[in-house]
């Protein structure tokens, strides 16, 4: 049925089908957005008097429903790992759209705290299955020429889904926002099970037919072509390449050996800044923050919060092109010194207030969101598969994504009762020196590696470990 489609609608060499797969694929990544700013406009009505729940949910159960799914989803990054491998991408992708499904469902069907937080728990599947499984299904179908472009929907959809669930929680009820979100999911899964597998995953498990015909279909292309043949061939010898190397010989090897070692330590601390940079709090209580901000202001709490998801959008809109423009290490050290500076200028708003400043706090928290989108968040992915090879770039992937679902479970967990008992000054300076230690890191520490080979890279931490010796002795 695939193949008349493709003689029938599509041109000879059309990308339209991996577009259309792209565009599919990315909607468990918005439903997993929507999740993420569900709790914004959300929290604050479950915390009051006339709320959907029975009676006003705790501010500790809304930190655990913050913290909960990317404390599931440290572990969940290994087993998704493990289902890609073992029972393929789609199939793992499909169990994302399942478990975001299941997440709104349980929503839906109870306001108790046990539901609440079971159900946000399970976000964090979707947390794992978004950025384990779409990057690596996105690789796998795309051509070089447009995969840079495709590999942009997956933060664009978040971010995306971020801003419509903001917009919807200003306008309409709980239970209609749960409705509109639970059908994302299930679109998904009536939709989904028509695209093929990734040709790479079929090869893997031996069905060379199969994955000759889904490659003559992605590429809008007849069986016989010759570059399908081609391609199908290089395939085959990334996939003898990858097989050189297992997951606990791949760790023992960015551990034993120097220079490997060296690119996976500065990968730990850029994803380190990255988290605790505030944006991703930011995002959970933007309402909260914004209420206490500038009640005078003429946007409501949430009005605010959609142009704070309006602002990230926009950033990572212009992400892949200051990324190519500027390089990897001056974006990401101006992006994060920016962002360290908006955050120091918020905590003071909030120690001095801001009442004759109204405009003052959301221009600060607007700055930092557009920074973290348009480099804090996506240039730390860039530089990580520029410092890697091939065949340690799945592992350190599921090291880095866990080490940042940890982090982000104990940050979301203990801002809210932070901000209760200290202050959101305080939480915003610590955010602030995060910010602007890291800056002085990327600037001293972290290699520019824009058409860079992996040994040219390496070898420039030989001369900078030179240096450093050379310095010691004088």
């Amino acid at each position: 049925m695939l193949k008349y489609t493709v003689k029938k609608y599509c041109s000879e060499g059309s990308k339209v089908h991996q577009i259309l797969v792209a565009v599919l694929m990315v909607l468990p990544v918005f439903s997993y957005g929507s999740a993420v700013g569900w709790l914004s406009p959300m929290g604050p009505r479950l915390m009051s008097e006339d709320g959907p729940a029975p009676e006003p949910v705790h501010p500790d159960v809304i930190s655990w429903m913050a913290s909960v799914p990317y404390l599931v989803g440290t572990p969940a990054v290994f087993l998704f790992g493990f289902i890609v491998d073992n029972f393929g991408r789609k199939k793992a992708l499909m169990t994302t759209s399942l478990s975001m499904a299941v997440c709104w469902s349980l929503k839906l069907y109870s306001t108790e705290t046990w539901a609440l937080i079971t159900a946000r728990a399970i976000i964090g599947l979707g947390v794992a299955g978004s950025y384990v499984v779409t990057p690596l299904y996105i690789k796998e179908t795309s051509e070089d020429s447009i995969r840079g472009t495709l590999g942009s929907l997956v933060v664009l959809s978040q971010n995306l889904g971020n801003l419509i669930v903001y917009i919807l929680g200003e306008y309409l009820c709980y239970h209609a926002i749960l409705w509109i979100c639970l059908a994302v999911p299930l679109i998904h899964l009536l939709v989904f099970p028509a695209m093929p597998e990734t040709p790479s995953y079929l090869l893997k498990t031996g069905k060379v037919e199969e994955a000759r015909d889904a490659l003559a279909w992605l590429r809008c292309r007849q069986v016989t072509d010759a570059s399908i043949e081609s391609e199908l061939q290089l395939l085959l010898m990334e996939l003898e390449q990858s097989k050189s190397e297992g997951f606990f010989k791949s760790v023992k090897t960015l551990v034993s050996e120097k220079s490997t070692f060296r690119a996976f330590r500065i990968t730990l601390i850029i994803t380190l800044a990255r988290e605790l940079c505030g944006c991703l709090a930011v995002l959970h209580f933007a309402s909260m923050i914004f209420n206490d901000a500038s009640a005078d202001w003429v946007l409501s709490p949430n009005q605010q919060a959609a142009v704070l998801g309006a602002v990230q959008l926009v950033g990572s809109c212009t992400a892949s092109g200051l990324v190519e423009k500027a390089g990897r290490k001056p974006l990401l050290g101006t992006t994060c010194l920016v962002s360290g500076i908006a955050l120091t200028i918020l905590g003071a708003c909030f120690w001095f207030g801001s009442s004759n400043f109204a405009w003052l706090p959301i221009c600060a928290l607007c700055l930092c969101i557009y920074c973290d989108a348009a480099g804090l968040q996506p240039v730390p992915f860039v530089i990580m598969t520029e410092m890697f090879s091939f065949q340690h770039r799945g592992t350190v992937t599921s090291i880095v994504i866990a080490f940042a679902c940890t982090l982000v479970s104990i940050e979301l967990r203990v801002f809210q009762p932070l901000a209760t008992s200290v202050g959101l000054y305080l939480i915003f300076w610590i955010f602030a020196g995060v910010c602007l230690v890291s800056t002085v890191y990327i600037f001293c520490f972290v290699p520019e590696t824009k058409m860079k080979t992996i040994e040219e890279i390496y070898e420039e931490f030989g001369k900078k470990k030179d240096e450093e010796a050379a310095t010691t002795r004088l």
